[in-house]
């Protein structure tokens, strides 16, 4: 099976009341990771790539990773996809390199700057089979390139994304609603809330159209304390909570975000291993661990929150 766009996965999860994990990778062990535990559990997933993992992992490397991937995995329908994508140079050289989505983030301009640059890439994406994801609104937090301070946040306006989706042509709208990236989502003692009402507003506004939740990682604090235990610091890491989660799930929200919450799966792992055993120098010893936690949390998503398990 060859990588596919979005586009048929996002009309069956809207139609049946589920989301697609859209899954950062960065490298052979979570590509693995997660398309075992999707493989497995016969789910639709979305790999991402952020300008950051291209930057480290180069982007050849992580297209043929994931073309292995599709021959481990051929019964899965798999997208490949451009996370925050900064420019039009950065989409095209992604549309040109493989990949069957992109984003265009261009959420940090005025709003008709937005309109004339995501029209530039929606143009030549749909010219070359690719679609386009957009944003309006702006997401707090910083996770690789992408950092916008509290101040600098909002959430999306209900009454510009008509406007927004047909000037552009745009096949999904990612938007604000109160999640953030990185893995210190909330203060302490606050109860996280995302804008429900907001979200179907723009339901009513926009009807079966597809909506992306950026910044959803939940930070396990399981992980958090294995971390915290064997060397690391995270003080006050809070995520979203898994049943709002759900929740938009059954709803517009057709593609869900999570990379911090691989990350710290990762990260346990391999802390855990060479803290107990600082002999070990094999990173076969501790990299196995960590992408079984990562496996372990994609399984978990797909199963218990995004609804896609058997969706292939």
């Amino acid at each position: 099976m060859a990588l596919v766009t979005t586009t048929e996965m996002f009309k069956k999860a809207y139609a049946g009341g589920y989301a697609i994990g859209a899954f950062n990778v960065n490298n052979m062990e979570i590509v693995q990771a997660i398309t075992e535990a999707a493989g497995e559990l016969n789910s639709p997933i979305i790999l991402q790539v952020s300008a950051g993992a291209r930057k480290y992992a180069n982007h050849t490397y992580l297209v043929k990773l994931v073309e292995a991937a599709l021959i481990e995995n051929p019964n899965i329908p798999i997208a490949l996809h451009l996370d925050h994508g900064a420019d039009f140079e950065i989409c095209k050289s992604c549309i040109d390199g493989g990949f069957t989505s992109v984003m265009i983030d261009g959420s940090k301009y005025a709003f008709q700057d937005n309109i004339e640059l995501t029209k530039k890439v929606v143009e030549y994406a749909h010219a070359h089979g690719v679609v386009v994801e957009a944003e309006l609104g702006k997401l707090a937090g910083i996770e690789d390139d992408v950092k916008v301070s509290a101040e600098d946040s909002s959430y999306t306006q209900p009454d510009e994304v008509e406007e927004f989706v047909t000037k552009t042509g745009v096949d999904s709208l990612a938007i604000a609603i109160g999640t953030s990236h990185g893995a210190y989502k909330f203060k302490p003692g606050t109860k996280p809330q995302l804008r429900f009402d907001i979200l179907h507003e723009i339901e009513k506004r926009i009807p079966e159209f597809p909506i992306v939740l950026h910044g959803a990682s939940s930070v396990p604090q399981e992980y958090v304390k294995i971390i915290n235990e064997n060397g690391g610091h995270l003080k006050d890491a809070i995520g979203v909570p898994e049943d709002q989660l759900r929740e938009a799930a059954r709803s517009a929200v057709c593609k869900i975000n999570i990379d911090s919450d691989l990350r710290l799966g990762l990260t346990a792992g391999v802390r855990e291993v060479l803290f107990k055993d600082p002999s070990i120098f094999d990173p076969r010893d501790y990299l196995k661990v960590g992408r079984a936690n990562v496996k372990a949390v994609v399984a978990h998503k797909i199963r218990d929150v995004l609804g896609s398990e058997g969706k292939a």
